[in-house]
């Protein structure tokens, strides 16, 4: 399965650091920066993680929320937030539900070699709930800088 632009974005409720659960639809009224990551701690997933750091504030300036997720574990994010000093809620998707939902658990090919994995994107929601703009197969340099444009451009 996966979702388009204008689709309502598929509502979730999975563990969170710190002990809480997030629901999506819990954020209605604020636009929603939903991104799937393979791996908590790798280098292209905390650069990732660490551009959006950096930009959070123009984030919540445009009423935005961001939510990492992935298959880690809430013990690996634990680590990972710590680390890196994250201030946004990264969710674990163990059983990779929400990561098909989104058609973002995919069949991957490196060096030959086929396996299932996280395909790194990310989906832009408005205030009701509705998709408004997905980016798949992200390429980390650049990104967060093209999602905030698209906040500030589209979304007021």
């Amino acid at each position: 399965m996966s979702v388009n632009i204008k689709d309502k974005a598929p509502d979730f409720t999975l563990s969170a650091n710190g002990g809480q659960n997030i629901t999506l639809s819990a954020f209605k009224g604020k636009k929603i920066v939903l991104y799937f990551y393979p791996k908590d701690d790798t280098p292209g997933c905390t650069k990732e993680a660490c551009f959006f750091k950096d930009n959070y504030q123009a984030f919540l300036d445009k009423n935005t929320v961001i939510i990492g997720i992935s298959k880690d574990t809430v013990a690996k994010h634990e680590k990972f937030i710590s680390k890196y000093d994250l201030p946004f809620p990264l969710v674990s998707d163990e059983e990779g539900k929400v990561c098909a939902l989104y058609g973002t658990w995919v069949e991957k090919n490196m060096y030959g070699r086929k396996y299932m994995g996280i395909d790194r994107a990310t989906f832009l929601i408005d205030q009701d709930g509705i998709i408004q703009d997905i980016w798949r197969k992200v390429k980390v340099p650049g990104h967060v800088e093209k999602v905030l444009d698209k906040v500030n451009q589209s979304l007021t």
